[in-house]
């Protein structure tokens, strides 16, 4: 998938521009198995590509140790069999190349209509990364973006990595943040097919940072991208 950023709207006028603000529903969670949540998932979207109308949906969470591989994903990135591993291996339908899961690493899966935003992947894309990248600069960390490429880096080290699949603009996946994980378990793997780029946590600048506080300003900033009103669930 291209990176051009061409056409996109500034994105500080982008909560501006709704009309109305879409009532989004905020589940927010401990550890959940990833084959549970990308089940769940699966569920929201097709209620939803039935019923359009639903509410948008917002989940956090973390994920026991598991290694996941986009759609099209190369076996290449991974520095183990996976056939013959202790490691769970998922493949699912979202882009991009292998990334990995643990405790210590927030998810965030946004099950968003973009019929009511914008129906523009590149658009969506950016705006993700820009909801990372406010996080960080609530704790006055620099997060920035490289040509080309998706996610947000910090002092060089990808600290938030996004992986999507739209049906009907309809979305599903989404982000991961680094926030106090056990960085060894990228070390058997080429994380996001990038080999030159290392991979970093928000805890390697902010020793002692919870995942929890960093939940609560990733809804804040999420709702002040996308415009939308969280209900709590």
């Amino acid at each position: 998938m291209s990176d051009g950023q061409s056409g996109v709207k500034p994105l500080e006028t982008i909560a501006d521009s709704f009309s109305t603000r879409r009532i989004c529903e905020l589940y927010q969670f401990a550890q959940i198995p990833y084959q549970d949540a990308w089940n769940w998932q699966k569920v929201l979207v097709a209620d939803r590509c039935q019923h359009p109308n639903l509410n948008d949906v917002l989940i956090l969470l973390e994920h026991p140790p598991v290694y996941t591989l986009g759609q099209g994903a190369s076996l290449e990135f991974l520095k183990f069999d996976s056939a013959q591993t202790e490691w769970q291996v998922v493949r699912v339908e979202r882009g991009g190349e292998v990334t990995y899961h643990c405790p210590g690493q927030l998810v965030g899966y946004p099950i968003l209509n973009l019929n009511f935003y914008q129906k523009d992947l590149h658009w969506y894309l950016r705006q993700l990364e820009e909801v990372l990248i406010r996080v960080l600069a609530s704790y006055e960390l620099s997060g920035e973006r490289l040509p080309g490429l998706t996610g947000v880096w910090l002092k060089g080290r990808k600290v938030g990595a996004i992986g999507i699949k739209v049906s009907r603009w309809i979305t599903m996946h989404g982000f991961s943040l680094n926030v106090c994980p056990d960085l060894s378990g990228f070390n058997r793997i080429v994380p996001c097919g990038i080999a030159d780029k290392p991979v970093g946590s928000l805890a390697e600048f902010i020793p002692g940072i919870q995942i929890e506080q960093v939940c609560q300003q990733v809804a804040i900033a999420f709702a002040e991208v996308f415009g939308v009103e969280f209900v709590w669930r």
